[in-house]
Formats: C-alpha cells, structure tokens, sequence
C-alpha cells in the first residue's frame, strides 16, 4: 500500500535507568543504539522523512554519524517529557503525510516487517501499535503493594513501538488538551475514542533498552539474528 509516512523518534531522555547515560548514544554491536532504532524506517520506501527529538543541548550540535545517517533524517530540540519531544517532532515533518510513525530511540531491535505491518495498517485508516501477548500473570495492586485483582492476562498485550496512525488521527491527539501519557495510542484512546486500534505482534525481542543488562540482551538478540542469516 503505498503512501507518505513519517516518523518521529523520541530520544531526549535522560536515561535515569541506565545511570545518567543517554541510552539513544550507547554503543550496540559497534554502532549507536538509535542507528539501529532508525534502520528498518529508513529501509522503508514510503518514509519521507524522520524527526529524532534530542536534548536541546544536543540538537544544537547532533553528532555527525546521526546527520550524515541519511538525508531524510532532520534534528529538532525535544521536551522534558516524551509528549513534548513528540509534539516538537511532529512539528518538524511535512503536512502532506497519509500516516506518522513514532518509534522508542532505545528499541533497537524492531524488524522491517513490523515497521512495514504497523505502516500498512495505518493507510488503511486504523492505528498500529506493536507489542506482544502478556505471559506473565499481572497483579494490579495498591499504594503500598498489596495486591487487590490479578488481570486476566488472555485480553492483556504490552505495548511496544512503533506506533502508527493516519496522520490527521495522531496530530489532533498532540494538539489537544491532555494529561501526560506513556505512549501515542493513549492520546489517541482520550482525544478520539472511535478511533480503531490493532496490535501487530513483534514478539519479545523488540526490547527497551532501559537498563545495563539490557545492552547484553539486545547484542545476544543481534548476534542470534546475525548467526540464522549466516549462509
């Protein structure tokens, strides 16, 4: 299906988790992990362009293996939220786009299928989010960790990225009046509830590098990834 896509890669965070470190910058397999975050969008022939929200300190100056990536790819200062970085993001791509992709800087391991799954889906007019069915049993609990309901894990999937809308859909939901939320399909769910959303699965390898040993899991994926391509 063909069509004009965006994407917005928000990687102005300041990687509390990782100790202080921007995850975006750390080196994966000999390369940045937002490289990797950015190739299977940049493989794509319907994404014209992409927006990646850094620091406003590092936008100022962005490192020249990140301008010199592609000629697509453009630097904007991001916000001291994820929401903010994504609104400065959409703010930086054209106004003739048929669907807007926003992907996580610090997940890597995103395949081209599931960039190309989550693209179709949305120019056909419904929103994309990639993610994977819950296994583990879910608690819901309360203030102080006692624990009040288990979740019918069945109906539970994680959500992931990238997460993809018509591009009308996503930009109403950042120009609304919204409190603060984790991901896109939530401010799409608040500003425009009739809107239909899908799950397309990418399976637990497309991690968050969110965490030190998280780095060691990403390269054991990339080194597996790279073994079964071997001749």
């Amino acid at each position: 299906m063909q069509g004009r896509v965006g994407v917005v890669v928000p990687a102005a965070g300041a990687g509390a988790r990782m100790g202080g470190a921007r995850k975006a910058f750390l080196e994966l397999a000999g390369e940045p992990v937002l490289v990797h975050a950015l190739r299977p969008f940049l493989a794509e022939s319907r994404v014209v362009r992409v927006a990646v929200a850094l620091p406003p300190e590092t936008a100022s100056s962005p490192p020249d293996w990140l301008t010199a990536l592609d000629d697509r790819v453009v630097v904007v200062a991001g916000g001291a939220t994820r929401s903010q970085s994504v609104r400065a993001g959409l703010a930086a791509l054209p106004s003739d786009l048929d669907a807007i992709a926003v992907h996580d800087a610090a997940r890597p391991l995103v395949t081209t299928t599931v960039v190309s799954a989550c693209i179709d889906l949305a120019l056909d007019g419904c929103g994309a989010v990639a993610g994977c069915p819950a296994v583990d049993t879910l608690k819901r609990v309360n203030a102080e960790r006692r624990v009040v309901e288990t979740q019918d894990r069945s109906v539970i999937w994680q959500a992931q990225t990238p997460q993809v809308f018509p591009a009308g859909i996503l930009r109403r939901a950042y120009t609304s009046p919204f409190a603060e939320a984790t991901d896109d399909a939530a401010h799409v769910e608040r500003t425009q509830p009739g809107i239909a959303v899908k799950m397309v699965d990418a399976g637990t390898a497309n991690l968050k590098v969110t965490r030190p040993e998280d780095l060691v899991l990403a390269e054991a994926v990339l080194r597996s990834r790279a073994a079964a391509s071997s001749p």
